[in-house]
């Protein structure tokens, strides 16, 4: 899986152990690595908010970013890595993805 990149269709809700939450674009794979994380206490819990979002030019630019960046977590992870969102196109392009899909990113805290 490290040379596959992943194609991104899906919208979490992941909550932190110190209870913050944030969003993350995912997919079936990696909603299984961040269900792992929470059965491992990495993160407290991970709930799926749209499935087969639209593949916008947002969601490309946001794809590129993370398949440029980090790869799928294996199945034995020894802790969950949250995905960075740079200032700039990157977060401009993950808050444009939110708000296509009626997400309220003001809910999106604590990085």
């Amino acid at each position: 899986m490290d040379n596959e990149e992943l194609s991104l269709d899906i919208i979490e809700q992941i909550t932190r152990n110190d209870g913050t939450k944030y969003y993350e674009m995912a997919n079936v794979l990696m909603n299984g690595r961040a269900e792992k994380a929470a059965e491992l206490g990495f993160i407290k819990e991970v709930r799926i908010l749209k499935l087969n979002i639209p593949h916008s030019s947002a969601v490309a630019i946001y794809e590129d970013y993370i398949n440029k960046n980090y790869t799928v977590p294996p199945m034995n992870m020894s802790e969950w890595i949250e995905w960075k969102k740079p200032e700039g196109r990157i977060r401009d392009a993950f808050n444009d993805i939110l708000k296509a899909n009626k997400i309220n990113s003001k809910e999106d805290q604590a990085e």
